[in-house]
């Protein structure tokens, strides 16, 4: 009698738990069926953005710098190639790999320009618009000065306005993506498609351990079923 009451009360659980985890299952099931309905090249917009060649290596010019700095990279630019500069502060700059000067900011009529250069597709550009660090569109969620290109495709384009870097490329799949992203991981706040994503947060966790103890007292009670059937009917 003690395991058949043990059993009754593992199947009320079974059920509760049923109850509790089966809208999360469906949403994880749903937004990973979105997820992976588009190659996440295309999400990114990998395939609307200029591939650059490679650095030449001869007639560089290192940048003279004065202070600290976190780290020093060589990269090209659609207007040439360039030091971008990470000062120890978290300052970012760039400076040209010709002469070492330092890169102005860019201003409208550049970041035109750059994106012009940089967008494959096949949309008009509509319009640039400036957005400080901390008025940055949901989309960009990255905490700098940004022009953002818009063309008529529903792709924007981020610009770094310090340094002309391409910071993002958001097409209009990459945000209906995003979304299904937040769903997935359970936080619609503060989801990043860039590796950022808090996947430790508690909503999450308790939901999935919740999930496994469901599971495992279902199996639990699969088994239990199955021998009592065993040994009624016979082998």
């Amino acid at each position: 009698m003690g395991q058949q009451r043990l059993m009754r009360r593992f199947a009320r659980w079974h059920i509760w738990l049923g109850w509790l985890v089966g809208l999360p299952i469906v949403m994880w099931t749903v937004s990973g069926l979105v997820m992976i309905i588009q190659p996440i090249e295309s999400v990114r917009g990998s395939d609307r953005r200029l591939e650059l060649p490679p650095v030449a290596a001869d007639g560089l010019v290192l940048p003279q710098l004065t202070g600290p700095v976190r780290s020093v990279t060589l990269q090209n630019f659609v207007d040439g190639a360039g030091w971008i500069v990470v000062e120890d502060d978290g300052g970012r700059y760039r400076y040209s790999a010709s002469d070492g000067s330092l890169y102005n900011p860019v201003g409208e009529t550049a970041a035109r320009e750059i994106a012009q250069a940089t967008f494959t597709g096949d949309a008009a550009l509509e319009g640039m618009t400036y957005f400080p660090a901390d008025e940055v569109p949901r989309d960009f969620r990255n905490p700098v000065n940004v022009w953002q290109a818009r063309f008529a495709d529903d792709t924007n384009l981020y610009i770094n306005a310090q340094t002309g870097e391409v910071q993002a490329v958001r097409t209009g799949w990459w945000r209906i993506y995003d979304f299904f992203w937040g769903l997935h991981i359970m936080d619609l706040e503060t989801r990043d498609l860039e590796g950022q994503a808090p996947f430790n947060h508690w909503v999450l966790v308790v939901f999935a351990a919740l999930s496994v103890a469901g599971s495992l007292i279902g199996c639990t009670l699969m088994f239990r079923r199955r021998k009592a059937k065993l040994a009624v009917t016979g082998p």
